[in-house]
């Protein structure tokens, strides 16, 4: 050994290590490090040869530390070290060397600061693998447990105490965890290792090898271990057992979900899909829910008795299918009086351990169905229950490898399932209204297929996806007088029942004003007044109410000329799918919306063939909602016209992509395949203002008449034609048209040039005229009056003989 100098290979010396001096028997230095010489202020050649006592400001302190213990044991003095400056406060640890060189001591100084810093670290190392509540963990760089600390439970007397692991030190993360879970562990602590970024609260499941079914959730920090120039000796980790904080977590997420979650739909079996797929696997291992038959209907639940029939609406499992031992999806469940009085009471029922029901049960084969399977250990059923009443229950089930059900979780699935029975509760009222308003516009449209000798038409409602898209679509088909036929079709703003029922106000408004035979921009003049009424009526001081804005097309369509004149009130114009081929809107101008601008409507008037094909739209299929552009390209690419194929199926497969997914807002399609009225069905005549011709007019009348086989109706038609004529010719002028229509009913028209109107009156037994109309009403079936271009026309219609009628 040198005995100068500072000792060899003794490296760098850092200030917390202190300085190193070796003594002899006597206490002479030896040797010390480079440290020594800066502590102490002088060379290491000044220092070796000293006495070990001169080093201490108090001569007695070299003494008292020698003889703190025997030689064979360390000793250490806090004491003052006497430096050029001054006393420094110091620890000296004396240590014993064992040997047969003179070297019989190393006697250590370290600054007083750093002996304190050392002492922390070490009381710091010690609290903390001696402490039971946070988990510290060291591995070494192949990730292997080499030291932790007693956990809580671990800590036993005897050699649980002495290794805290358990046996398990030397062992890999994946030999302490299941394979899941040690896999995820593993990665992160790795890339700890290798990038030495440090791991903080990283939440995850660690489950022990030794106890796979025992739920476990830790929260993980970690850090790199470096050594002599940055050599990983490995990762110290530290963790917390958060399960309980976890699960509360979850219970408290899972709540949120459900409230955000319940409700979106209002359809009642989709809610109930929604709590079955939220409760599974996040809550349980399987779920169903089963609902009460009034509530799937809409109608009010009312009282809950035993053996009420509950549809099993939804049913999930984690794992596989459905169990075929437990009631499946569609099932009617008929519950006992027990389970009835439990759902009653509005509390959550828990089974955790179905394997003490068994045999309870065995024998009653309704109860193992509705509870027991195989693959659950736990059960739980809870009431849904809204405004006092009973609208169904959801069952839940657990497996063996899941903790079971406890008072936290029926309080948790007590909060899902109120906010569940309220979410279906608002699905089944609005069931109710949708189904309502539904029933109600059905109710207020005609027939779906009508055939007159004008047309064979076809009318589809189609109703929205929510109660906000029902209601204010519509179509009409009106019989006019004379063969003629009028197509309506129109939208009404709003939704729901206040739509239908405006709609059912504006359709009998276009009916009542239809009976007047108006021309169609006439009548829709007539109809924009009254909804302005109707409007002031509903909200007064003019406010907008629901008629208000509403759209409306009036067509009219006139078999023997083959023209349609048409107006529209802000409604998009019809599609016309042409006999010979080809499709395309009529050009028709919108107009204001009723209600809006009063500006005038735009007549138009289309030339007709038979077999065209008109398509009268509204709601989801008009112009502005895009549904138009479907409805010509399919009437323009299909074989539609010529009568091929029936108008229904036309309608349907027009409306099959259309319906493919249920439009937000109604719809409404009206088809009419034209006819056209044969030459030889039609007669007409025209004669001069002299009452001379009435006697040539009546026989006119009866030879048409013979030549159609209708011989039973000459004497009647005789009387009629007689009466109208002679009225035309002394009170309105001359030239008069007469015009015999054989049709489903046989059609007598007089057409003069005065506008003035004749009424029916009843006359006194002492006047000598005014009985003509009365005959008239008493030998037709309906007759009436209607306005033209040039003039009015009498109408009458007499019903065929039985075997003439079609």
């Amino acid at each position: 050994m040198s005995t100068s100098g500072h000792v060899p290979g003794s490296g760098p010396d850092r200030p917390e290590d202190g300085a190193l001096l070796v003594l002899d028997d006597a206490g002479t230095v030896l040797a010390c490090t480079a440290a020594a010489a800066h502590l102490l202020g002088a060379p290491a050649a000044g220092i070796s040869g000293r006495d070990a006592g001169a080093l201490f400001a108090e001569p007695g302190d070299w003494p008292r530390l020698r003889g703190l213990a025997p030689d064979d044991r360390p000793r250490s003095l806090r004491a003052a070290l006497r430096g050029s400056g001054g006393p420094v406060p110091v620890q000296f640890d004396l240590l014993p060397i064992e040997g047969t060189l003179p070297a019989r001591f190393l006697l250590r100084i370290t600054p007083a600061e750093h002996a304190d810093r050392r002492e922390e670290n070490e009381a710091l190392v010690g609290a903390l693998f001696s402490q039971t509540g946070i988990g510290l963990a060291i591995h070494d760089p192949q990730l292997r447990l080499t030291r932790i600390n007693p956990l809580p439970g671990d800590v036993r007397p005897g050699s649980a105490r002495r290794d805290p692991s358990g046996g398990s030190l030397g062992l890999r993360i994946g030999e302490l965890l299941v394979p899941e879970d040690a896999a995820v562990v593993e990665d992160r602590l790795r890339r700890v290792a290798t990038t030495g970024e440090p791991l903080v609260d990283f939440v995850t499941s660690a489950r022990l090898a030794r106890a796979p079914e025992r739920e476990r959730t830790i929260s993980l920090s970690a850090l790199r271990l470096s050594g002599a120039k940055g050599a990983v000796r490995g990762v110290a980790v530290t963790f917390t057992d958060v399960t309980e904080h976890e699960r509360s977590r979850k219970r408290a997420a899972l709540v949120a979900t459900a409230a955000s979650a319940l409700g979106r739909s209002l359809e009642v079996s989709r809610n109930a899909q929604v709590l079955a797929d939220l409760l599974v696997p996040a809550f349980a291992d399987l779920a169903a829910v089963d609902i009460t038959e009034s509530v799937l209907v809409g109608e009010e639940p009312g009282a809950f008795a035993t053996g009420a029939p509950l549809c099993r609406v939804s049913a999930v499992a984690a794992h596989g299918g459905w169990p075929k031992e437990l009631y499946p999806p569609g099932s009617v469940i008929r519950v006992r009086g027990y389970e009835s009085d439990r759902l009653r009471l509005g509390s959550a029922v828990i089974v955790p351990d179905l394997d003490e029901l068994r045999p309870r049960i065995a024998d009653d084969a309704d109860r193992v169905r509705l509870v027991l399977t195989d693959r659950a250990a736990s059960y739980m059923v809870v009431p849904l229950q809204a405004r006092g009443h009973v609208l169904g229950a959801v069952s839940v089930w657990r497996s063996g490898d899941r903790a079971p059900f406890d008072a936290q979780d029926a309080a948790v699935a007590e909060d899902i399932g109120s906010r569940a029975a309220l979410a279906l509760d608002n699905a089944r009222r609005y069931t109710r209204e949708r189904r309502t308003a539904e029933t109600l516009q059905r109710s207020l449209l005609p027939r779906p297929l009508l055939k007159v000798t004008a047309a064979e038409t076809a009318g589809i409602y189609v109703p929205g996806r929510t109660l906000a898209g029902t209601g204010g679509s519509w179509f009409d088909v009106i019989t006019l007088s004379s063969s003629r036929v009028a197509f309506v079709a129109g939208h009404v703003r709003g939704h729901g029942l206040n739509a239908a029922a405006a709609m059912g106000s504006l359709r009998t408004a276009v009916r009542t004003l239809s009976d007047l035979d108006p021309p169609p921009d006439e009548l829709l003049t007539h109809l924009d007044d009254l909804v302005v009424r109707l409007a002031e009526d509903e909200q007064p001081g003019g406010a907008e109410g629901t008629v208000r804005g509403a759209s409306c097309l009036y067509a009219v369509y006139d078999p023997v000329s083959a023209r349609c004149t048409m107006a529209s009130a802000g409604h998009a114009p019809p599609v016309l799918a042409r006999a010979a081929g080809g499709a395309a809107p009529v050009g028709l101008p919108a107009g204001p919306a009723l209600g809006r601008e009063g500006a005038p409507f735009e007549p138009v008037e289309v030339e007709l063939r038979p077999g065209d094909l008109l398509a009268f739209t509204a709601g989801s299929l008009s112009a502005e909602a895009g549904g138009a552009g479907r409805v010509t390209t399919y009437l323009g690419e299909e074989a539609v016209g010529g009568g091929a194929r029936p108008v229904p199926e036309i309608g349907r497969e027009m409306l099959v992509p259309f319906l493919a997914e249920p439009p937000d807002h109604d719809a409404a399609l009206l088809l009419a395949r034209v006819a056209v009225t044969p030459e030889e069905a039609v007669a007409a005549w025209e004669f001069p203002a002299d009452v001379k011709i009435v006697a040539d007019a009546r026989a006119e009348v009866a030879r048409r008449l013979t030549a159609w086989g209708l011989d039973d109706l000459v004497f009647t038609t005789e009387l009629i034609v007689s009466e109208l004529l002679t009225n035309a010719i002394r009170y309105a002028g001359g030239p008069v048209v007469i015009r015999l229509i054989r049709d489903q009913r046989l059609v007598c028209e007089v057409s003069d040039p005065s506008q003035t109107q004749p009424h029916l009156r009843r006359a006194r037994l002492t006047d000598e005229g005014g009985r003509g109309l009365f005959l008239i009403a008493q030998l037709t079936h309906r007759w009436g009056s209607r306005y033209t271009a040039s003039g009015k026309t009498l109408w009458t219609e007499q019903l065929l003989p039985p075997h003439l009628r079609p």
